[in-house]
């Protein structure tokens, strides 16, 4: 029964806290964090996401130090589903690391944001690739060998050429609350899901998500 689901979905006691990457299709700022709705050239969705946890731990498994992501594509808002998803995870991952980040972001365990964010797409694979992440502040580079890789940047004067530095703060965002913004180029292709953009929407946050 749904009941029954929940009791056991909220008995599995998970937080995850690390450092979140977000390359997509959308304009800079990302339409998404301020109307609800994509601001890319054809509506849609396109996302190569990746974290690092740096502390985690889900019904008992430690997830510290895991590395994973994730090639999502939304043919329209992310709140309006049929997205497909192909999660990447480090080789280093455990079968039970997996099994338990699995439910998670797939919201089977409820908490935010992905009680809210799995229901809207399908899983369409996982596959195992070493992530690397590269370089500081918003000129990030990460990358999955065999996957993608996002490059991240920081905004230009159009005038002077200098770094120009942007963030967006969301007070009640349930994905992230201060987000470092900058022009990221993507490309990432995993079980049929095949996505990119340059020069487009990229941004660097700090997550702290649990269902507690």
């Amino acid at each position: 029964t749904t009941a029954t689901a929940t009791a056991t979905a909220t008995a599995t006691k998970w937080a995850l806290r690390g450092t979140g990457y977000e390359y997509c299709n959308c304009d800079f700022g990302c339409g998404c964090n301020f109307g609800g709705f994509p601001n890319s050239k054809d509506g849609s969705c396109r996302a190569f996401i990746g974290f690092e946890i740096a502390t985690g731990s889900a019904g008992g498994v430690d997830l510290s130090g895991v590395k994973c992501g994730a090639v999502v594509d939304w043919p329209k808002a992310i709140h309006e589903g049929n997205g497909k998803c192909a999660f990447v995870v480090d080789p280093a991952t455990t079968d039970a690391q997996v099994e338990m980040l699995a439910q998670i972001f797939t919201g089977k365990l409820g908490g935010m944001p992905w009680e809210l964010l799995g229901p809207t797409f399908e899983v369409v694979g996982l596959v195992k690739a070493k992530i690397t992440v590269e370089g500081e502040g918003r000129k990030r580079t990460f990358r999955a060998e065999g996957v993608g890789e996002g490059r991240g940047d920081t905004f230009k004067n159009p005038v002077t050429g200098e770094e120009h530095l942007a963030n967006v703060e969301l007070p009640t965002g349930f994905i992230w609350t201060k987000g470092e913004c900058g022009q990221g180029t993507f490309s990432a292709s995993s079980n049929g899901v095949s996505i990119g953009a340059e020069k487009s929407n990229w941004i660097l946050y700090e997550f702290d998500w649990s269902n507690a």
